[in-house]
C-alpha cells in the first residue's frame, strides 16, 4: 500500500467520535492497571464484545489519542508486514510526535509482532485488540515473552448489564421488596438478550445471527483454511444447542462422520480461539484423564445461543448454568466439573487445589430435584474436602447445615452482583 492510501484511512477512522454512554466494563485476568507502566496491553474477546468502545475509550483518556488505526477496515485488505514502515512514516507526517499506539484486530496482519517489539523497544507504549486468542497467544509467547499483559473483555455481565440499562443497585437493595422485583425482571431479560451491546440498542435478533455466521466465517473457516466447512458449520450448531451437556471427541467424530478425533479437537480449539464458545474438563487429579474425560461446553452469551438454538431458549436451567460459567470464566480458566457417582456442576481450582464446588439448578422445590442436587454436591465436597458448598437457583436462599459442612442456597442474580455472600 502507498502512503497515500494508508493516511486516508488513518483520517478517516480518527472522526471517530468516543461514546458519551460508555459501561465501565470488567476486564478478565491481567489488571487493568496505570497506563504508564512499560507493558504491551493487549486486550482480546469475541468480535462486537466491546473491544473498540473501550479501546476508544483508553484513547480518550490520554493526552495522546492520534496513533489509532482499525486493522478490520476492507481498505486495509491488501496491507502486510512491509507496510508497517508506511504507516509509522505516515502517522508522523499527518500529528506531532507522539509515543502511544492503538491498534485495533491486529492479528489480521501476518508479521505483526515484529513491529510491536520495535515499538516496545523504542519506549513506545502499546494497545492492542484482537478477536483470537490462539493466533495472538502464539506470536506473543514467541516474540513478546514478558513485555505484555493479557486482558480479556466478554459481552456484558449481569453487573454490567444493569448499569447499561441504568441501575445501580446497592447491596441494601435486596431488601427492598420493589428493588429486588426489579432485579430479578432484569435478569430474566438477561437470560434471553445476553449481553452483547449493539443488540442490546438493536434487538434485532438477525445482528446476532449475522455475528455468528462472521466468526465462522471469517474467524473460523477462512482463517484456517477449513475446507469440509459444512461439516463444521454443522458440529458448532450441535454444541451450540448442546450448551452444559457432556459431549467427546470420540463421540462428536462418529456423528459427524470426521476422520478421527484429532480433527473434531481441533475444530473445537479454532472455536475456542474465537471465543464463541469454551470447553471444561471432568477433574480428575491425573491431567492425563483430564485430557482423556468428556468435556462440557458453553456458549460465550446465552443471547447468541438462544438466536441459535431454540432448544437452549427453552432450557432456563442451561441458560443459568451458561450464565455462572461466564461469571467464573471471567476471572479464572481453573473451572471443571466433577463426577463420581453424582455430578456437581463446577469445581473450581486455585493453584491446582480445590477450593469451591457449585450446583446450579432452577429450583429445588421437587424433593427429587433437591436430593439430586444435593447429592452431587456433598460428593463433591466429600471428595475435595470442602466444608461450604453453594447451590445456585433462580431465586431460591437457604442455609443447609449438613454433616459435611454448609451448603448456602442462593438466587444467581443476587450471586452475579456478589450480594448476600458472606
Amino acid at each position: 500500500m502507498n502512503k497515500n492510501e494508508i493516511k486516508r484511512v488513518i483520517v478517516s477512522q480518527s472522526e471517530t467520535s468516543s461514546n458519551s454512554n460508555y459501561v465501565e466494563r470488567e476486564l478478565g485476568f491481567a489488571d487493568n492497571g496505570p497506563q504508564n507502566d512499560p507493558f504491551i496491553r493487549i486486550i482480546t474477546g469475541i468480535r462486537r464484545c466491546g473491544k473498540s468502545t473501550l479501546m476508544d475509550k483508553i484513547r480518550h483518556s490520554n493526552p495522546e489519542n492520534h496513533f489509532f488505526i482499525n486493522f478490520d477496515d476492507n481498505r486495509l485488505t491488501g496491507f502486510t508486514a512491509e507496510d508497517f514502515e508506511r504507516m509509522y512514516e505516515s502517522f508522523y507526517e499527518l500529528y506531532d510526535t507522539e509515543k502511544t499506539w492503538y491498534f485495533d484486530e491486529i492479528q489480521s496482519i501476518e508479521g505483526w509482532e515484529m513491529f510491536i517489539r520495535r515499538l516496545h523497544n523504542q519506549g513506545h507504549k502499546v494497545y492492542i485488540t484482537g478477536s483470537n486468542a490462539g493466533i495472538l497467544s502464539a506470536e506473543l509467547g514467541t516474540k513478546l515473552t514478558g513485555r505484555y499483559l493479557q486482558s480479556e473483555l466478554f459481552p456484558f455481565s449481569f453487573s454490567e448489564y444493569i448499569h447499561f440499562k441504568g441501575v445501580f443497585p446497592g447491596e441494601n437493595d435486596v431488601y427492598s421488596s420493589e428493588k429486588a422485583i426489579v432485579l430479578q425482571k432484569l435478569f430474566r431479560e438477561y437470560l434471553i438478550s445476553g449481553g452483547f451491546p449493539e443488540f442490546l440498542i438493536t434487538g434485532n435478533v438477525e445482528y446476532l445471527n449475522n455475528l455468528y455466521e462472521n466468526v465462522i466465517y471469517r474467524d473460523v473457516i477462512t482463517r484456517y483454511s477449513i475446507r469440509n466447512s459444512k461439516t463444521l458449520i454443522e458440529l458448532i450448531h450441535f454444541l451450540i444447542c448442546n450448551v452444559a451437556k457432556e459431549t467427546s471427541y470420540n463421540s462428536l467424530k462418529n456423528i459427524f462422520g470426521i476422520s478421527n478425533a484429532i480433527t473434531v479437537k481441533e475444530y473445537i480449539g479454532y472455536f475456542e480461539d474465537s471465543y464463541l464458545l469454551f470447553s471444561i474438563n471432568k477433574y480428575d487429579f491425573s491431567l492425563k484423564k483430564q485430557i482423556a474425560n468428556p468435556k462440557k461446553i458453553y456458549s460465550i452469551d446465552t443471547g447468541l445461543a438462544n438466536s441459535v438454538s431454540f432448544q437452549f431458549s427453552e432450557n432456563v436451567e442451561r441458560q443459568l448454568e451458561n450464565i455462572v460459567f461466564l461469571h467464573l470464566r471471567r476471572s479464572t480458566t481453573e473451572i471443571y466439573y466433577h463426577k463420581g457417582n453424582f455430578e456437581c456442576d463446577f469445581i473450581v481450582t486455585q493453584n491446582k487445589k480445590v477450593i469451591q464446588a457449585i450446583q446450579v439448578c432452577q429450583s429445588l422445590e421437587n424433593d427429587l430435584v433437591r436430593n439430586r442436587e444435593m447429592a452431587g454436591l456433598i460428593e463433591a465436597m466429600s471428595s475435595y474436602q470442602l466444608t461450604e458448598g453453594l447451590i445456585l437457583t433462580e431465586d431460591e436462599e437457604e442455609t443447609i447445615t449438613h454433616i459435611q459442612g454448609t451448603v448456602r442456597l442462593l438466587p444467581v442474580w443476587k450471586w452475579l452482583l456478589g450480594f448476600g455472600i458472606k
